[in-house]
């Protein structure tokens, strides 16, 4: 695959390198908080390289399927995950943090 070109049916929603603007929700912010400090900091560190490059291979950023089909996540470790909306393509929203129970 040449730089420029996507595989047949798979193509990213947009390319994004810099500084990515970061809104966070009230639910967000109140679902952060109650976090334990250590997986704080971990989100603290995704978050820079969220940053960055919302795509990179560290984040395992992925869309989500069914009622949250409109919204995407990356993970944080292995068990805890971000889920936010891209806005545009230097803007995103924050939108819930937690282990994969938030999705149900």
């Amino acid at each position: 695959m040449s730089i420029g070109k996507a595989k047949r049916g798979f193509s990213l929603p947009c390319v994004i390198f810099g500084n990515m603007e970061i809104e966070y929700s009230s639910h967000f912010q109140r679902a952060y908080q109650s976090l334990d400090v250590q997986i704080r900091k971990k989100a603290e560190k995704r978050e820079s390289v969220f940053r960055k490059n919302p795509f990179g291979a560290v984040l395992k950023t992925h869309k989500l399927q069914g009622k949250l089909r409109e919204f995407y996540s990356f993970s944080i470790d292995n068990k805890f995950r971000i889920v936010f909306k891209l806005v545009d393509r230097s803007k995103a929203v924050f939108l819930d943090v937690g282990d994969h129970d938030m999705y149900r």
